[in-house]
Order: structure tokens, then C-alpha cells, then sequence
């Protein structure tokens, strides 16, 4: 079929891609052998996974259900998509990973990040967002990155936290 792209330029293009899958495939099986069902996985999965969602089922007001899922989601989106560019461009990587088709640490970006918003927010809903945020920092920095690096969930390449 004819279409408005060079041939070469999709040939070249469609090379990479054959890299990228190749390497995924590689993984895959890395994966399956070495971390599916080890602790990592484990670890992840139920604690990192299960445990803040009930949690967060738990405590939650039902009326406000619907809003902080809401929360949730914009939190989701955004911290997914930041995770991927700093996989992506080889700033970080994970390791433990639960599924090994997504780039990012899914319990990190899925559920840890919007369940501790979603309960910073029903905590004390009319304290300062500013002190709530100020929060959420301090924690995620001086607590959630040196803990998953601890664990060696979390690879830094090259740049350092402190």
C-alpha cells in the first residue's frame, strides 16, 4: 500500500521497534523465571497492592467515594506518565515488578501514590492543600524512595536523590 512516509524512514522505524519488542521478550522471560512468585512479587503484589486498597476502603467516607476516586485517577495519569518518561529515557528502573509488560512500578504509580492523596484528602478535609502537599513530598521523598531503594525495587541510573 502506498502511503505518505518514506519507506526508509518506516523501515528504520519499524527496526527499532523490533529491538524494543526483542527486549521485551527477553525480559518477559527473565521475569517469569526470577521474579514472578519470588518475594519481590510478593512483596509488591500484597503489600504494596491489596493492603492500601483495603485500607483505603476501609477508612474512606462513601459519600465522597465517587470525588476521590476522581483524585485517584488525575493522580494515576500523572504520576504513570512521569514514571514512564523517567524509564523511558533510562533516568530509573524497577525491579520486583508485578506486571513486566509496563515500564513503571504499577503499585507505586496505581495505588500507593492515589490511596495516600485520596486519604491525605479525606483526613482532615478543610486543612491547607499547601501543608497537604508539603506532606505528601516529605513523605514520598524521605520515606517511599529510600524505603523502595532499600528493597532495590527501585534503580537509579544516573542522577542521585540527595
Amino acid at each position: 500500500m502506498n502511503t505518505l512516509q518514506s519507506k526508509e524512514k518506516m523501515k528504520q522505524v519499524g527496526e527499532f521497534y523490533q529491538e524494543v519488542s526483542t527486549a521485551n521478550q527477553h525480559y518477559l522471560k527473565y521475569w517469569l523465571d526470577h521474579t514472578l512468585f519470588h518475594w519481590d512479587f510478593w512483596l509488591s503484589l500484597i503489600l504494596f497492592s491489596i493492603v492500601p486498597i483495603i485500607f483505603w476502603i476501609k477508612i474512606r467516607k462513601k459519600e465522597s467515594s465517587n470525588r476521590l476516586l476522581f483524585t485517584g485517577m488525575v493522580v494515576f495519569i500523572i504520576s504513570s506518565w512521569l514514571d514512564f518518561l523517567g524509564v523511558v529515557y533510562g533516568k530509573w528502573y524497577y525491579t520486583g515488578k508485578v506486571i513486566p509488560s509496563i515500564p513503571s512500578y504499577v503499585p507505586w504509580d496505581w495505588i500507593i501514590l492515589p490511596v495516600f492523596v485520596m486519604t491525605l484528602i479525606e483526613i482532615k478535609p478543610k486543612s491547607s492543600p499547601f501543608l497537604k502537599g508539603l506532606i505528601f513530598a516529605s513523605v514520598s521523598t524521605f520515606i517511599g524512595e529510600p524505603l523502595f531503594l532499600w528493597l532495590g525495587f527501585y534503580v537509579i541510573e544516573d542522577w542521585n536523590i540527595l
